[in-house]
């Protein structure tokens, strides 16, 4: 079989490999779509080198079937269509003990810490698969990872019915965060500066405002009637974001750090201390996460189509990651079974 795998230097390689019958409580899926992700351009970039060990077969973002059952595997059948929740925790550190174990301090991330989903035939453990309802379609389930990220920030927020968010980025997991605040009560407004972003995130019907262009302290404070919003998300990454994004929160309004800020950033504690702010960290997702993330696939919340911008076979990962780079691309899926016959 073929697999897609990263071997430094900012090059993915396709490599020739053997399919492994499951182990004992291993279930082996014959994998669909694999989606790209923020995540995989910093393994690309080289900004994981210190975690991750090459030749990475890497992907977390997928959709499958289930195509062999490990001895001692019950409840799932051959041809079940599932996707995976990648966290594999210890159990016995202390965040797993205090209840918290999908950011247990040993955590193994499934397509980072050990092999991923870019190949045909990929062995997990029985526990981390999510069952998908028949007839959802194995493009869209490919997004269920990035949902469940974006129902966990949300429900990190505790945002409830009538309340008004500001989302800082409008690339998929904003989108995402939009969508699912929306689904869950709030009002949303989306700060992003790329011109076509902002018009595909406007036909969702959101607010969209470009901070170049706009005052966005103005606009927010006369968009809440002069409170500020309830909550602002860091979806963007960039170091002027943060320094800003406190002076959008209202009186102890709060802030959700969603991006993955390689370096240290400046923030605004006067604000923070000023208006009582409280700041949270969101990071992956607990399984109840990921069974809302089903269900808002399924039942059309999401919208996959505005968010797929096109499906590669797996010869061309690389040139996919150029796209996202490029800023061409909102999602790119890789068809991972496009071209496995000529290898078998």
């Amino acid at each position: 079989m073929l697999t897609a795998a990263y071997t430094g230097h900012r090059t993915i390689d396709v490599i020739e490999a053997e399919p492994q019958p499951p182990a004992a409580g291993q279930v082996r899926i014959r994998v669909a779509y694999v989606g790209l992700c923020g995540t995989d351009l910093h393994i690309l970039h080289g900004s994981m080198d210190a975690r991750v060990q090459t030749p990475l077969v890497f992907g977390h973002e997928m959709s499958g079937t289930v195509d062999a059952l490990g001895e001692g595997v019950v409840g799932w059948e051959v041809g079940q269509p599932v996707t995976v929740m990648p966290l594999a925790w210890d159990g016995t550190c202390p965040a797993c003990l205090a209840g918290n174990e999908h950011i247990c301090q040993n955590l193994d991330f499934i397509g980072i810490d050990s092999p991923g989903a870019l190949q045909a035939f990929w062995n997990v453990p029985a526990d981390v698969l999510v069952a998908l309802p028949d007839g959802v379609a194995l493009d869209a389930a490919a997004l269920v990872e990035p949902v469940a990220v974006a129902v966990h920030d949300v429900r990190r927020a505790e945002i409830t019915g009538g309340e008004k968010a500001v989302v800082i980025g409008g690339g998929p997991i904003g989108v995402l965060i939009a969508t699912v605040a929306r689904a869950f009560g709030a009002e949303v407004a989306v700060i992003e500066l790329d011109p076509a972003r902002r018009a595909q995130i406007a036909g969702l019907g959101f607010a969209t405002l470009d901070p170049r262009e706009t005052d966005q302290v103005a606009w927010v404070e006369e968009w809440t009637g002069g409170a500020g919003a309830d909550v602002v998300f860091e979806v963007s990454g960039a170091a002027q974001a943060v320094l800003g994004a406190t002076s959008l929160a209202k009186v102890r309004g709060t802030l959700v750090v969603v991006a993955i800020h390689p370096t240290p950033r400046e923030i605004d504690l006067k604000r923070v201390f000023w208006r009582e702010l409280r700041i949270l960290g969101a990071r992956v997702y607990r399984r109840t996460d990921f069974e809302r993330a089903v269900e808002l696939v399924a039942d059309g919340t999401i919208p996959s189509d505005l968010l797929i911008t096109k499906i590669v076979p797996l010869a061309e990962t690389q040139a996919a990651f150029e796209d996202l780079e490029a800023g061409r691309a909102m999602k790119v899926l890789v068809d991972v079974q496009v071209g496995q016959e000529a290898s078998a």
